[in-house]
């Protein structure tokens, strides 16, 4: 059996309206081809992303840092509790084969050092600018257009 292409999503827990907006259409995108979201399954990046896989009729995975399932955003169709805090970070890398990285704070940074350390590609939209090695785009269709040329390397 063909395992599906797992892409990652990563940025801050709390967001403004615009970039909330901009995560639920790349999810919503990540779910319209039939490909499984990862992320950290929390509020923000998170939901938003979530949102948008959940509404296209896409899988989401939520690895979230507490210890119950229960506390996953409303859009998480599978919620797997880590109880390992912002050590569920390199698991949401691991578990994805390519990042797409949204804004963000720490947490996200510390997620694209980790994707970049194992080689994986980033793809940043309104993120770090400065991150030798991460994939700039500035639109969901770039975005979407990164993702599918990587899905066929």
């Amino acid at each position: 059996m063909e395992q599906t292409y797992h892409v990652g999503v990563v940025g801050s827990g709390t967001c403004t309206e615009d970039l909330y907006a901009l995560a639920r259409e790349i999810g919503y995108q990540i779910g319209k081809h039939g490909w499984t979201l990862i992320c950290g399954g929390l509020g923000g990046i998170m939901e938003g992303a979530s949102r948008g896989c959940f509404e296209a009729g896409g899988i989401t995975v939520g690895l979230l840092p507490g210890s119950h399932k229960e506390h996953a955003n409303p859009y998480i169709r599978i919620a797997i509790p880590t109880g390992l805090g912002e050590g569920r970070n390199l698991l949401v890398v691991r578990a994805s084969d390519i990042l797409v990285a949204i804004s963000g704070g720490h947490g996200t940074l510390s997620e694209i050092a980790l994707a970049l350390k194992t080689g994986k590609t980033v793809v940043g939209i309104k993120s770090f600018e400065n991150i030798e090695g991460v994939v700039r785009a500035s639109t969901p269709e770039e975005v979407l257009q990164i993702l599918k040329d990587n899905r066929t390397a």
